[in-house]
């Protein structure tokens, strides 16, 4: 059964808050422009910002037409929602590096999609000039009340960062003008400054005459609460250039079991049917990790292609079954997401996994290999007698080290 825009994102249990179903309803019939705003802190995205990106291609699905704004203007103050610190600065010439390399991004995931730049309108706008048609628009108290900036208020909030809110309804209002733009949506962190746009919009046609709304999503959270995409290494990044398609792969096959169905619902566009059905089988089944496999097929196809996936498949095979020597010199160079240790080589087996750090001493590392539980290039150790040399390693260079059942090392030999 086909669903609208509305009972599809309800059942997913997508979106958090709207300003006003009605408007929302005419605009999805008119066919209008949506637009979410991503701010150049990088010069690629990471996982946090795939809910957005498929709710685009989502909508985009239902007839509406998706527009992002990469905000080459905002981006050079920094939005303080809910921050702890104040974001550092970066210079122009970063701003635009950031933009062009989430520019192409966007043009590979979403393809003919609107893209447009706030540079092109904040950079050049004189400060008196924005003071006097935009900044007379606000007035202090709301703007203080809003969430986002009362909890930084007295953590310490520049004056750079409070002019942000104005700058991003400023955004709306172009958009709504100039290409009748009557959605924007956010993250649910992003409601104070959505809002902001509303009412900016209506200061300047009248509450009666605005069009626009305001959509938000509610945040992917792990069941411990920590935000989706946060990791102890840092960001799961898109640009296999800063996170391999093994890593990314395994980042979704390794989610907590209770955790997986929301994120199929929200990140993969298999029925939602096909989701209960398939949560329902792995129930049975939970050591095939059914869930968490179709979630890291679905999203790696996505963002890496088919070839991603495959190259992502054959290097967890190989490591998991012990089958190294399948992987080609560029897998191992490439492969991350495993410790990575640089090493001096013709050390014996001893020294070398106590001072690589792989084992915490002498003694652990010769229990280890009495247990049985050190593996080199998919090979068990059986005796201390080995020397690490470049003679057993794989293309003269790299050893990948299996301790016990899921510890792996990449070892580079100097």
């Amino acid at each position: 059964m086909k669903r609208n825009i509305f009972e599809e994102f309800e059942i997913r249990g997508i979106v958090k808050d709207c300003s006003n179903k009605d408007k929302l309803q005419q605009a999805v019939l008119d066919k209008s422009y949506i637009y979410i705003g991503f701010d150049p802190t990088a010069d690629s995205m990471h996982i946090g910002h795939l809910v957005q990106i498929l709710l685009l291609k989502r909508f985009k699905s239902f007839g509406l037409k998706p527009l992002i704004v990469l905000g080459g203007g905002t981006g050079r103050i920094g939005d303080p929602s809910f921050k702890k610190d104040e974001r550092p600065l970066l210079n122009n010439n970063q701003i635009e590096k950031n933009v062009n390399g989430m520019k192409k991004q966007f043009e590979r995931f979403l393809p003919d999609i609107k893209i447009v730049n706030n540079g092109d309108w904040l950079n050049d706008f004189l400060m008196t000039d924005f003071l006097r048609d935009v900044g007379k628009r606000f007035t202090l108290a709301p703007l203080i009340k809003k969430d986002a900036i009362a909890s930084r208020i007295d953590k310490g909030l520049s004056i750079t960062e409070f002019f942000y809110t104005m700058l991003q309804a400023y955004d709306f209002y172009q958009l709504y003008t100039k290409y009748d733009c009557r959605i924007q949506c956010g993250g649910s962190d992003q409601w104070g400054n959505i809002m902001s746009g509303l009412d900016l919009i209506s200061s300047y046609v009248g509450n009666d005459n605005s069009k626009a709304v305001g959509l938000t999503t509610n945040l992917i959270t792990k069941k411990n609460g920590q935000k989706f995409g946060k990791t102890e290494s840092g960001a799961i990044w898109l640009d296999r250039d800063k996170t391999s398609d093994y890593e990314f792969y395994q980042f979704f096959l390794n989610q907590d079991d209770i955790d997986t169905a929301n994120q199929l619902r929200w990140l993969s566009f298999l029925e939602y049917e096909e989701i209960k059905n398939l949560d329902k089988k792995a129930n049975d089944v939970p050591h095939e990790k059914l869930m968490q496999k179709q979630l890291a097929d679905e999203i790696t196809t996505f963002v890496r292609g088919d070839e991603g996936l495959k190259n992502a498949q054959q290097v967890s095979e190989a490591l998991f079954k012990n089958d190294i020597n399948k992987l080609n010199e560029l897998q191992i160079k490439n492969l991350s997401g495993i410790t990575i240790i640089e090493i001096e080589s013709k050390l014996d087996i001893i020294t070398f996994l106590t001072k690589s750090g792989i084992c915490s001493s002498n003694r652990e590392s010769r229990l280890m290999i009495k247990d049985k539980s050190i593996l080199i290039n998919g090979k068990q150790v059986d005796n201390e007698n080995i020397i690490i040399n470049n003679k057993i390693a794989l293309f003269d260079k790299y050893l990948i080290i299996k301790k016990g059942k899921r510890n792996f090392y990449k070892i580079i030999l100097n």
